[in-house]
């Protein structure tokens, strides 16, 4: 006769990869059934977007047909419950549960377009984004999706004038680029600047998310340090091209972000136009940018490398008629943001189970 303690002696027998412990220490395995031979269990991951999933479930299949009965029919439900590190008193967006800088050390390394699609392929798996364009001088999240020209709703909430994001493609988003002109040039000092960015974490209503990501504005300025300053950052997506000026940048953010006054975690690092793949040539991949400097990047400063983003010409198009690569149609970019996304997400996870929570920074000058 299959008892509840056989099941779960058997699990104990199955790791998660990335957390390096086993599910039922991790206490993954719910709901346990047991009908004869039948078995039934849920396995809760840290997130919808994990990679290993069948993997996993397989193992579990395999552990109870070989460690309780061969006889055994088993079902196993997968599903999943984000992991979150804060330990803040969630003053400022309180139902968020991972808060991730999407950055870069220079311009034009396609980090709102990185930004976009890794919101959209963690959305696709089942999980609930938002998507933040903090680049207060070139807000490009309108175009992306869009929404030219159009303006967020209001609403009250507990007495307070707030701002509903807008939706399109399963995910919630805001941007400045919503709030004024776009043919208006906003000339800001860095305070003002800073101030704006704060009243978008303070007064725009995005309710229960399981990742906010915010596309950071190129480099390492003011705007980076508001943030940091305002809620408590989970970590860092570093994005980069292959060419050695913007892996140099790439090191400077990184060390920004690993300085002793921040101390925000790394996520990883992801090389974007990677390599040009023709649509017609769909195997072929031509380095035009120079070949895997950012992953060799990753090896040395030893933090993950996230994976490679190609240099597709469906992209561009997508990102200029306002539907993201990962709401097209091309299977390439599609796989690669998904890879991309699973191992982002695999990363924030491992983040969240082994460091301790980050702390809203504060910097004396």
């Amino acid at each position: 006769m299959i008892t509840k303690e056989m099941v779960l002696e058997a699990l104990s027998n199955v790791e998660e990869p990335d957390l390096g412990k086993d599910l039922v220490t991790l206490n993954m395995v719910k709901d346990i059934e047991i009908n004869g031979n039948k078995v039934k269990f849920t396995v809760v991951l840290t997130t919808p977007a994990c990679p290993l999933k069948e993997m996993i479930k397989n193992a579990c299949v395999n552990a109870i047909i070989h460690l309780v009965s061969k006889e055994a029919e088993v079902e196993v439900k997968m599903t999943a419950n984000v992991s979150s590190n804060r330990k803040d008193g969630k003053g400022l967006l309180p139902n968020v549960k991972n808060i991730i800088m999407v950055a870069s050390g220079k311009g034009g390394v396609g980090k709102s377009t990185v930004a976009a699609n890794l919101a959209l392929s963690l959305a696709q798996d089942g999980a609930k984004v938002g998507l933040m364009d903090a680049d207060i001088y070139g807000p490009s999240v309108p175009i992306m999706f869009g929404v030219r020209g159009e303006r967020p709703m209001m609403v009250n909430v507990d007495g307070k004038g707030m701002i509903v994001p807008m939706e399109k493609f399963g995910i919630k988003f805001m941007s400045i680029g919503l709030l004024v002109d776009e043919k208006q040039a906003i000339v800001w000092r860095g305070p003002m600047a800073s101030s704006a960015l704060k009243q978008f974490v303070s007064d725009v209503y995005w309710e229960e998310l399981d990742y906010l990501i915010i596309d950071m504005p190129p480099g390492t300025g003011d705007i980076h340090l508001t943030l940091v300053q305002s809620v408590p950052v989970t970590g860092a997506v570093i994005v980069t091209t292959p060419q050695d000026v913007a892996l140099a940048d790439a090191k400077k953010g990184i060390g920004m972000f690993s300085s002793p006054q921040i101390r925000v975690p790394i996520i990883g690092l992801v090389e974007n136009m990677a390599y040009f793949t023709p649509a017609e040539l769909p195997n072929n991949k031509y380095y035009i940018f120079g070949k895997e400097g950012g992953k060799r990047l990753a090896e040395e400063l030893e933090i993950p490398f996230l994976g490679q983003i190609p240099l597709v010409q469906s992209i561009r198009e997508g990102g200029d008629e306002g539907v993201p690569a990962v709401a097209g149609n091309d299977a390439i970019t599609k796989n690669a943001f998904a890879e991309f996304a699973g191992a982002t997400a695999r990363s924030i996870a491992m983040r969240n189970a082994n460091i301790e929570p980050t702390k809203i920074v504060e910097i004396v000058v």
